[in-house]
């Protein structure tokens, strides 16, 4: 699922309907077939010492025609996952009351006691809170909505709100024992599990977008949906690279920020790797060895306990190599999806990609493969702020958006990545 955040607005251009879902996934089925064939075409003249040009470029083609397709499917099945932003009206009245105190302050600038508004609405305990107003619940539903199927770590990892600043947890990390014993025999004391602390602290992400007071006073725009959509897009943006690569400072720590060891030498609190089986890329193919050998390695690193969740994650550009790799008996281990709301697989687990991720290149980690449900966690505090700025950039009206989220690692036997070997 190519879920890497545009500025355009065609994610939600596409057309969301079974049919053209069913169209584009029999295209790709198709090229998939013919993929195959000109491939092993291709490495059938490798093997001969004949490599043909005109080959390699039509294999290529091909491979860059079904990206595009797995795209266009992505993006049906994104847009109706996230469906109507905005919707019905909320029939709680003090929720009715309060979104439409919004609405009034959001296009007027007039608050009408909304802090009062948010209590009585549930939406906090406190009359007076710094950093702006709280958006309706719908408007933050809309937002959430997007992101779940637009940011790609978030829609494979766990996400948890929380009304506080940290979210604590206490995950057993081993140490537990257990024996046999006798009806009458004695019970000796066993091992105590040995339990840390996994601490994660919401992070300030914000948006700025910009509209022009023209616009606010026209009764007709969805103010909701045009906040929902502009947020949530910048949010995306911001969360996805952070989820994946951010330092923890300031921002989440993203799941390649860890430190890392060969598999063999795994410890808690790091994450454990497997080698490409080459230098700035994959194995080369022959009689002994295989480029889709790391993979397979790879999977079975993953505890079996694990794999039943799992799935991969990768940029599209490695994905593109991941395509031509043969598994032992001469199958590829990358399929298309077997239907229209379903991902492609390698070795029967979805793949997922995510441009955050780094290319195939020396030193680099371009894949990972585990249960990011169980070894990803992302937590949302509870409420997105907004500040009206009508004065910075007249006649455009700011409005400053904030959440607070943050993510890391919470199980590190449940995430494995692959190393390309160094130069």
């Amino acid at each position: 699922m190519n879920t890497q955040p545009t500025r355009a607005r065609g994610l939600f251009a596409v057309r969301a309907d079974a049919t053209g879902a069913a169209k584009v996934l029999a295209d790709l089925t198709k090229a998939f077939e013919d993929f195959k064939v000109e491939n092993n075409k291709e490495l059938a003249d490798l093997k001969k010492g004949q490599a043909d040009v005109i080959q390699a470029e039509k294999v290529d083609r091909i491979n860059a025609e079904m990206e595009r397709l797995g795209k266009d499917l992505d993006a049906i099945n994104a847009a109706i996952a996230a469906g109507k932003i905005g919707g019905a009206a909320q029939e709680d009245p003090d929720k009715v009351a309060h979104a439409t105190a919004f609405d009034r302050f959001f296009r007027k600038g007039v608050d009408n006691g909304l802090h009062d508004l948010e209590v009585k609405a549930k939406l906090t305990t406190q009359s007076d809170p710094d950093g702006g107003y709280l958006v309706p619940e719908e408007t933050e539903a809309g937002i959430d909505r997007v992101l779940g199927t637009v940011s790609t770590i978030r829609s494979l990892a766990r996400v948890v709100s929380i009304s506080g600043d940290t979210y604590k947890k206490l995950i057993n990390v081993g140490g537990a024992t257990s024996g046999w014993v006798g009806e009458e025999e004695e019970r000796p004391e066993t091992a105590t599990p040995k339990l840390r602390e996994i601490a994660i602290n919401a992070k300030e992400l914000y948006a700025n977008p910009a509209i022009t007071q023209t616009a606010l006073d026209d009764s007709r725009i969805d103010i909701a949906a045009w906040l929902a959509d502009e947020v949530s897009i910048e949010f995306a943006e911001q969360e996805g690279a952070a989820f994946a690569t951010g330092n923890g400072v300031k921002r989440p720590r993203g799941l390649f920020a860890y430190d890392n060891v060969a598999n063999g030498d795994w410890s808690w609190g790091k994450l454990g790797y497997v080698p490409s089986g080459k230098a700035a890329g994959f194995a080369d193919a022959s009689a002994t060895a295989s480029p889709a050998d790391a993979l397979i390695d790879l999977y079975y690193a993953l505890k079996s306990g694990y794999r039943n969740g799992a799935s991969w994650l990768m940029s599209d550009a490695t994905m593109s190599k991941v395509r031509k790799f043969k598994d032992a008996e001469g199958a590829h281990i990358w399929a298309p999806p077997s239907g229209s709301a379903e991902v492609a697989t390698i070795l029967g687990k979805p793949v997922y990609n995510d441009d955050n991720l780094a290319n195939v290149e020396a030193g680099a980690f371009p894949i990972a493969f585990g249960n990011f449900q169980r070894g990803y966690l992302i937590v949302d505090r509870f409420g997105i702020r907004v500040l009206r700025d009508p004065y910075t950039a007249k006649p455009n009206v700011h409005f400053y958006t904030t959440k607070r989220v943050g993510g890391g690692v919470v199980n590190f036997e449940a995430i494995k990545l692959l190393k390309i070997g160094a130069n």
